[in-house]
């Protein structure tokens, strides 16, 4: 394995996904392997963008919103924008999580209650009924 670049089973080993992952992600733009012939080589760079769509999809970002993000890499102001862009996408994303757990909690509650009613609606209907 060459440190410079791996070839697509490679990062597949490494980033623990599958060729059509990053078949998907080169079609996407999100990637750019090096071509020879029919064989895909990937850079460094190709590694760190990965890591990084990973990540962003693991937290639940749009691959529009990981391109944009990714895109602001080379805007030349020394990762300020990108890092300034990807901290308030990362607090609205963590916003949106708390607001879902929240509404998970309530569920679980809510079913929880119904599967104690439920139980005893099961039991009374087992028990015996005393003849009158």
């Amino acid at each position: 394995m060459s440190t410079d670049t791996l070839t697509i089973r490679e990062m597949c080993d490494t980033f623990d996904v599958t060729p059509r992952t990053l078949r998907f992600y080169e079609a996407k733009e999100l990637l750019f392997p090096q071509r020879i012939g029919q064989k895909r080589l990937f850079t460094k760079r190709d590694r760190a963008r990965l890591k990084l769509i990973l990540r962003g999809k693991r937290f639940g970002f749009s691959l529009e919103e990981i391109r944009q993000l990714l895109d602001l890499y080379y805007k030349g102001d020394g990762q300020l924008s990108q890092l300034e862009q990807s901290y308030d996408l990362a607090c609205k994303r963590l916003e949106d999580l708390q607001r879902q757990r929240t509404e998970i909690d309530s569920a679980i509650d809510d079913l929880r209650d119904q599967l104690k009613w439920g139980e005893k609606m099961i039991s009374s209907l087992r028990q015996p009924r005393k003849a009158g």
